[in-house]
């Protein structure tokens, strides 16, 4: 017999969130979150590279926001996260786009480089799979897969 998958109420509705798309917001700010986290520290230079849908559809969906918002440590709630682009230099970070047609990943992925105030410099790839989910896929040099439930654990 097939496994059953034991799905929540979250599952089905979805994440509490400030934004048109659990995937393009409520993702993209897991994914800043994260990158933030592993960082340790307060993040003072952001390079970002957006690929598939999230290139396509970054400002109109707003996950250049969402992100940058992640990275400051706003959750996907905020109401502030319309602003996080005007509220990032305030708070020190610098941010740069780019964007990549190359590759084989998740048509809603980042690559995050990030530095700390430390100098301290960080490299994370993290794709949004829907409903709010994320999977992380490398952190530096190592390639892997965090779902989820295990980001859900990290608080920045």
């Amino acid at each position: 017999m097939k496994d059953m998958i034991k799905k929540s109420v979250f599952d089905i509705i979805g994440p509490i969130m400030i934004g048109p798309s659990s995937s393009h917001t409520a993702g993209a700010v897991k994914i800043g979150n994260v990158a933030r986290s592993v960082l340790g520290e307060k993040p003072v230079d952001a390079e970002i590279v957006l690929y598939g849908s999230f290139a396509k559809t970054y400002s109109g969906h707003g996950t250049d926001r969402a992100l940058v918002a992640g990275l400051l440590g706003m959750e996907s709630d905020n109401p502030e996260i319309k602003d996080a682009l005007t509220i990032a230099p305030s708070q020190g970070l610098t941010v740069q786009f780019k964007f990549s047609a190359e590759g084989e990943c998740h048509p809603n992925t980042a690559d995050i480089t990030l530095r700390g105030i430390s100098g301290k410099k960080i490299f994370l790839q993290g794709s949004s799979v829907g409903g709010g989910k994320v999977v992380i896929t490398r952190i530096n040099q190592y390639h892997l897969s965090i779902h989820s439930r295990a980001v859900d654990q990290v608080h920045v």
